[in-house]
């Protein structure tokens, strides 16, 4: 059981107030206002299969947890592609997008896997996570391409412009004019001239000269999760209550495990927890199996795996079986409750449900009743 820290007795709405990391202080308003504190592990087979999924469920949960590898068809364009229709659905339904990526390697590789190659996670993914086997100077590493991307976020300008240089539609005074027909009457009197024609009082027609007009409208750039352009115009729609997320990025490190036999002993949790306070301006939080504050400066995000409901109607208190592959399963109560948790993580358990929103709709009441019940 988790000690009593601070942190469990107070609101989300008070942590958000409290929180350093502006994406923490965002998504503790989230919570806040959507009375949710699920978070769906969207683990399927396709991109039209998760697209799908995110909306359906977009109402009932915080964040949504992908793993962009496991997807066949992913769409990399980073316009009008899945990450970008995820972003989009994000904003609509008011939820972050966990990349569950586990990021680990020497830091030039992790800046890279961030940041370039085909899924550029950092461009669509609000969240994402890393291993700390590495050592602590990955995140460092990793706080340093977030900053960089962030200095160099591009706005496309686009610019119209009439240049033109001052023309009048007749002859300067002193050039020779093209003679006029006899048959053609000279226009010698302003009452000769077409209407609208301006008169200059010599017989001749006066000059129109063109003016140069510049026109510079600014957009965001397509691939920004917060704003995509390029999409169609329903899915812009922002979630009331609340505007849209900071571009900041934040990391989450894995402190815990909820797979049995796991290789994550006390000495590596510590060296996580002593990476996170060394990097509050880019570490979120964690994913744990407990709470992690315990000094009293702590304000991180714990989200935990691993969470399950019984069937409806049976009853919550007892064991729930694992999945037969080394997952271990606990429920909403215990975790939040007992653990002293933020944020279940559940994934099976909802999508392979033969309702998929009802039961994000269960999960979702479960867990935050028992976060009322920890406040109490």
């Amino acid at each position: 059981m988790a000690s009593r820290h601070t942190t469990l007795s107070q609101t989300y709405a008070d942590r958000a107030q409290a929180a350093t990391h502006p994406l923490s202080a965002y998504l503790f308003r989230l919570m806040d206002l959507k009375a949710s504190n699920l978070c769906l592990s969207a683990d399927v087979g396709t991109a039209r299969e998760l697209i799908n999924l995110a909306d359906k469920v977009g109402p009932s949960i915080v964040v949504l947890k992908t793993h962009y590898d496991l997807v066949s068809g992913w769409d990399y364009n980073p316009n009008t592609g899945t990450g970008a229709k995820l972003a989009a659905l994000a904003r609509k339904h008011g939820f972050l997008i966990f990349e569950d990526r586990k990021l680990t390697d020497i830091g030039k590789t992790v800046q890279m896997q961030y940041t370039a190659g085909t899924a550029r996670i950092i461009e669509w993914a609000h969240i994402t996570n890393m291993n700390l086997l590495a050592g602590k100077e990955t995140v460092r590493a990793l706080k340093q391409a977030a900053a960089t991307w962030k200095e160099r976020i591009n706005y496309e300008v686009k610019t119209s412009v009439t240049v033109g240089t001052p023309v009048s539609d007749s002859f300067e005074d002193g050039e020779e004019t093209s003679a006029v027909p006899e048959d053609q009457p000279r226009r010698d009197s302003k009452d000769s001239l077409p209407a609208g024609q301006p008169y200059n009082g010599n017989g001749r027609k006066g000059s129109v000269v063109s003016v140069t007009t510049v026109t510079q409208q600014v957009y965001e750039p397509a691939d920004s999760p917060r704003m995509c352009k390029t999409l169609t115009e329903g899915d812009e729609i922002l979630y009331p209550g609340i505007e849209e997320a900071p571009v900041d990025r934040g990391v989450l490190i894995l402190a815990q495990m909820s797979s049995k036999g796991n290789l994550m002993d006390d000495r590596y949790t510590q060296a996580c927890v002593e990476a996170a306070r060394e990097n509050k301006d880019f570490v979120m939080g964690y994913v744990a199996q407990e709470c992690l504050n315990t000094e009293p400066e702590d304000d991180f995000i714990h989200m935990t795996p691993g969470c399950k409901l019984p069937p409806e109607g049976e009853d919550e208190n007892g064991d729930i079986a694992g999945d037969g592959l080394g997952q271990q399963y606990n429920t909403p109560a215990k975790l939040i409750g007992l653990c002293g948790t933020d944020i279940v993580i559940v994934g099976r358990g909802i999508i392979k449900a033969g309702d998929p929103p009802s039961e994000a709709e269960r999960y979702r009441r479960k867990a935050w009743k028992a976060y009322l019940a920890r406040l109490g």
